[in-house]
């Protein structure tokens, strides 16, 4: 019988998906659920090293659907959750934000009633982590940071939808007693992440020779944190953090998207043996997008203080490892950018 049993909802994702992996190795004695409803970013080729291992399993559920999270908690009876799952992209957020209200709110507010539900009896011992975003916390100017105090300033539908669930994850702690905690991270980067974001599509674009596409003047600013670091901190966090408390998740690494970018093709040119500038020759400036945030940094001091987490990697690093990462998986690229990877489920899970 397991230690203890997990819900890592959204673990088909991007960070969920290196949060599934690292619990997976790192307690053999929990038993790991990944809960993922497959949308668009959803692929579980992202988990192949770890899907046969007898301490993980997969349940295919949409978290905006009350019954099924309520029938769910009650079959696995979890001792906790770890609650990725969420629409990201703000763009889409632009032209859909109902689909982030219902995601990112309800679709919170409805695992809450599920973990009330079953807990009732017994809070203290089961924990609610959810990971949520710096984006809630507005923009910054040239000076500061963000910190567990800063008022929400979000601005645009994806930073407002996770700023609500942020709130209602508080209520249930204030209003019930649920054990919760709540981490807010900068701007994420490494493997497996899909490619919409400012990372992947520019290696994928720069490795095809096509336009790299920049917002405005490229002048925005932000705070980049290896996955991977993430992982590690989410860990640290629902392990050891008090209930009730909130953490800051950053790299400590500010770039402007356009140095970002312009490191970037110095590194492809490298690896791809290409003339050193030809690369960057492909950006290409665009219009930029409403209620765009100028800056965001992070201040993970509270993090290193209280349980002694670290970034491993500054961005020059981590960003050589994520290319070489994504050049040696050119098959998963292909899947991914054609949509093969939305087959990879019926072809694994079918039989069972």
């Amino acid at each position: 019988m397991a230690d203890k049993t997990i819900i890592i909802t959204g673990g088909a994702g991007f960070i969920g998906s290196h949060v599934v992996r690292r619990f997976v190795n790192q307690y053999p004695d929990y038993q790991i659920i990944n809960l993922d409803k497959l949308t668009y970013a959803g692929n579980l080729a992202n988990l192949k090293d770890i899907e046969n291992k007898p301490n993980y399993r997969f349940i295919k559920a949409d978290i905006t659907n009350s019954q099924q999270m309520l029938d769910i908690f009650t079959q696995e009876q979890p001792d906790g959750i770890i609650h990725l799952a969420a629409e990201s992209h703000v763009d889409r957020s632009i032209s859909s934000p109902l689909e982030f209200v219902l995601t990112n709110v309800v679709g919170t507010v409805n695992l809450l009633n599920a973990a009330r539900a079953t807990w009732k009896d017994n809070y203290d011992n089961h924990r609610f982590y959810h990971v949520s975003t710096d984006e809630v916390y507005g923009a910054l100017g040239k000076e500061g940071m963000f910190t567990e105090q800063t008022a929400y300033d979000p601005h645009s539908p994806y930073s407002a939808s996770k700023a609500s669930s942020d709130h209602f994850v508080r209520a249930y702690h204030d209003t019930y007693g649920l054990n919760t905690v709540i981490s807010n991270c900068s701007n994420n980067y490494g493997s497996h992440h899909f490619p919409e974001k400012l990372i992947p599509l520019a290696i994928h674009n720069i490795q095809h020779q096509k336009p790299v596409p920049i917002y405005g003047k490229g002048e925005n600013i932000r705070d980049w944190l290896f996955v991977e670091d993430h992982a590690r901190a989410i860990d640290l966090i629902y392990h050891q953090a008090a209930s009730g408390s909130t953490y800051n998740i950053g790299g400590h690494n500010e770039w402007t998207n356009i140095d970002l970018i312009r490191l970037l093709c110095k590194i492809m040119d490298e690896k791809l043996n290409r003339t050193p500038g030809s690369s960057a020759q492909l950006i290409t400036f665009v219009t930029d997008r409403a209620g765009h945030d100028l800056r965001y940094a992070i201040d993970a001091d509270k993090l290193e203080k209280d349980l002694g987490w670290k970034p491993s990697l500054r961005l020059e690093e981590g960003l050589e490892k994520t290319v070489d990462w994504y050049l040696s998986n050119q098959d998963w690229l292909n899947n991914v950018t054609s949509g093969d990877y939305q087959k990879y489920y019926e072809q694994q899970y079918s039989g069972r």
